[in-house]
C-alpha cells in the first residue's frame, strides 16, 4: 500500500514539474534557431515565405533588434523612417503567422553593435542568421556561422527571363548612367532600360538584353522596343 502511494506521489511530482517547466518555457523547442535581422525585417519578404510552411526552425527576433528599427523610425529621414516602420510591421505579421514559431528575444545585450550581438548568440546556440546584409554575411560565413540569403532564395525560385523576351514595364526614376530608366518587375528585379529616361512614369515594352546574377540581387538589362 506504501509502495502504491509512493509511486503515485511521484507521478504528480513529474507531471507537476513538467506543466510548471512549460509554463516557464512556453517556446521551448528543439528546432534550430534562425535570428532574423533588421535588414530582412525591412525587406518584409520573410512574412510571406514564413507562410508558407517552409521554414525549418524558430525564428528568433532579438529585442536589441526591434529597438534598432524603432530608432531608425523616429529619424528625420522620410524614407529611413518608412522603412524601420515596416520593418516593426513584419515582426509583429510573424507572430501571428501559424506556421511557424516566432519568439522575440529579450537578449543581454552590452555589445554597441546589432549585429554582433546576432553573431554571439547564433553562435553560442549554433543557430543560423537570416540577412540580406552583404557585410553580416560575409563575417558570418568567417565565424562559419551557418547563413540564409533571401537574395539567394528569390535567384533560386524566380521565373527565369531569357535574352530576347519581351514584357512591359513601368519605368519609374532615371538610372545611374544618362539616359537610362529604371523598373521593377513583380518580384522586385531591378530593370535598367536603355533610353529610358524621358518614360518615367509611363508603361513601356521592352526587349531584355542581358542581366547580373548576384547573391546581393538581380539586375536586368533591356531597350525600348515596339
Amino acid at each position: 500500500m506504501e509502495i502504491t502511494i509512493l509511486i503515485i506521489s511521484l507521478v504528480i511530482l513529474i507531471e507537476t514539474s513538467v506543466l510548471v517547466f512549460r509554463k516557464i518555457h512556453p517556446r521551448l523547442s528543439s528546432k534550430r534557431k534562425i535570428y532574423v535581422d533588421t535588414s530582412v525585417l525591412i525587406d518584409g519578404r520573410i512574412v510571406g515565405i514564413a507562410r508558407t510552411g517552409f521554414l525549418d526552425g524558430d525564428l528568433i527576433i532579438l529585442k536589441s533588434v526591434l529597438l534598432e528599427l524603432q530608432l531608425i523610425a523616429d529619424s528625420k529621414d522620410i524614407d529611413k523612417r518608412a522603412r524601420a516602420r515596416a520593418g516593426l510591421q513584419s515582426a509583429a505579421e510573424l507572430e501571428r503567422v501559424v506556421n511557424v514559431n516566432t519568439e522575440i528575444v529579450d537578449d543581454t545585450g552590452g555589445l554597441k553593435k546589432v549585429d554582433e550581438e546576432l553573431l554571439k548568440v547564433a553562435k553560442e546556440s549554433r543557430g543560423a542568421i537570416m540577412t540580406i546584409d552583404y557585410n553580416l554575411l560575409k563575417v558570418a560565413e568567417a565565424e562559419k556561422i551557418e547563413t540564409l540569403n533571401i537574395n539567394d532564395l528569390a535567384i533560386s525560385v524566380r521565373t527565369e527571363h531569357k535574352p530576347g523576351e519581351r514584357f512591359k514595364i513601368k519605368i519609374l526614376e532615371k538610372g545611374a548612367n544618362r539616359g537610362q530608366g529604371v523598373g521593377h518587375l513583380p518580384d522586385g528585379t531591378m530593370v535598367v532600360v536603355e533610353k529610358a529616361a524621358i518614360k518615367v512614369g509611363q508603361e513601356v515594352n521592352v526587349k531584355l538584353m542581358n542581366y547580373l546574377e548576384t547573391s546581393s540581387g538581380r539586375m536586368i538589362f533591356a531597350k525600348i522596343t515596339k
